[in-house]
């Protein structure tokens, strides 16, 4: 029997059982739009925060506090060795390879504007903070090193705190008083929007104070939450990450057996930390979704199964008429793979459209990889092929006389 005949008789099998068909391939449509979707969740949630990291500055490092070991294990938070003001002078007077050093300190306070308030992070901050951070003030300026000096009762706040305090326009808020922690305050500027954060919160759901204000009004202390420093040029990071620690040991009068009591990080850290962490949740996502694809092949294996057995006598047929058992076999297994890739294919379509949908709706980042595509598509295939195999066998090793004689 010639292949095109087979694949003939194959496909109006299929057709002859229409209903039937589409119930079968729902479990790899199901699959494969499933593998499809969070693939793409995981890539767009990936490249967000790669962009988040990178717009910040190749030069950027994070000096933190380091955790102590007090008696075989970590101390608390609250007895971590400190950073403190006195930290960020002596790496701004004494780093000879470092371009800029911007202290900060936070916390969450209650804000009042008029008659509404919100629960946001408020940062204390030197004058340099846009420099540093990569910040732009899209309306009203920023507070200048004098005013921080003068303790001033200034703010910048982000575009996200205007929409929690139903704020309309940043016109309308420029000028105007707030409270911070019962504490009034003149809002100066609002930030330019850096997008919404993932994983380690929102960049626009923030107000800027002077550090100084920050300290004596607010905080009531010098504890620093963690100092951004900018080396000169991306060569110079490893010379930079010297000077901060050479200084810092020194203002910390650490011995030379003891190790360093804080922590400083670069963005590659920041990059190769969270790409490890989005891809094994990428991988979670997809292996789950799998699962589908699992129990969709196990539906097809059942329902060849039970056409072999509704099909025993036309077979026998077949076989008495001149049909071999490899034509028997390849057909049954054109059969499983058609309804495997016609299943693909609309898990596919299903899969890219459930991912717009999330962007569109729910302003998630997704991207469709063309690997993730081929990936869902040659596995398809592959279950097809297995889970056709025993039942094609099946059908091929069918006694001819038997099969005549079957019902």
């Amino acid at each position: 029997m010639l292949f095109g005949e087979i694949v003939r008789v194959a496909l109006g099998a299929l057709r002859a059982n229409k209903l039937r068909s589409m119930l079968t391939m729902l479990g790899i449509v199901i699959g494969v739009g499933a593998v499809i979707a969070m693939i793409a969740l995981g890539n767009g949630a990936q490249q967000q925060v790669n962009d988040r990291i990178k717009a910040l500055g190749t030069t950027l490092l994070t000096v933190q506090p380091g955790q102590q070991r007090m008696g075989g294990g970590f101390a608390s938070e609250a007895d971590r060795a400190p950073l403190t003001l006195k930290d960020a002078a002596a790496l701004e007077e004494r780093g000879s390879n470092i371009a800029a050093v911007q202290p900060q300190m936070s916390r969450n306070f209650q804000v009042q504007f008029r008659n509404k308030n919100t629960n946001v992070r408020v940062l204390g901050t030197s004058a340099n903070y846009l420099e540093v951070r990569n910040y732009k003030v899209e309306h009203g300026r920023m507070f200048t090193p004098a005013e921080d000096q003068g303790k001033q009762r200034l703010a910048v706040v982000g575009p996200a705190v205007l929409t929690n305090l139903e704020v309309t326009s940043p016109e309308a808020i420029v000028g105007e008083p707030i409270r911070i922690r019962g504490i009034q305050f003149t809002v100066i500027g609002v930030l330019a929007s850096k997008g919404s954060g993932t994983g380690f919160g929102n960049p626009d759901e923030q107000i800027l104070i002077p550090i100084q204000t920050a300290r004596y009004r607010i905080f009531g202390n010098d504890r620093l939450q963690e100092i951004g420093v900018l080396a000169k040029n991306e060569e110079g990071i490893p010379l930079a990450m010297a000077d901060i620690q050479k200084i810092l040991r020194r203002e910390h009068k650490l011995r030379a057996n003891r190790p360093d009591n804080f922590q400083i990080r670069n963005q590659s850290d920041f990059l190769t930390n969270l790409a490890e962490t989005t891809q094994v949740f990428t991988l979670l996502l997809a292996g789950i979704a799998a699962v589908s694809l699992l129990v969709g092949g196990i539906g097809i294996m059942n329902i060849m199964l039970v056409s072999v057995t509704e099909r025993t006598r036309e077979i026998g047929v077949r076989k008495a008429l001149g049909a071999t058992r490899w034509n028997i076999l390849f057909q049954f297994l054109i059969e499983a793979v058609v309804l495997c890739l016609l299943g693909g294919a609309i898990g596919v379509a299903l899969g890219a459209g459930g991912a717009e949908f999330l962007n569109r709706t729910f302003n998630w980042t997704t991207e469709v990889a063309p690997q993730s595509i081929g990936l869902a598509f040659g596995f398809s295939a592959a279950v097809g092929l297995v889970f056709g195999v025993w039942p094609a066998r099946r059908a091929a090793k069918l006694d001819p006389i038997l099969a005549l004689r079957y019902e």
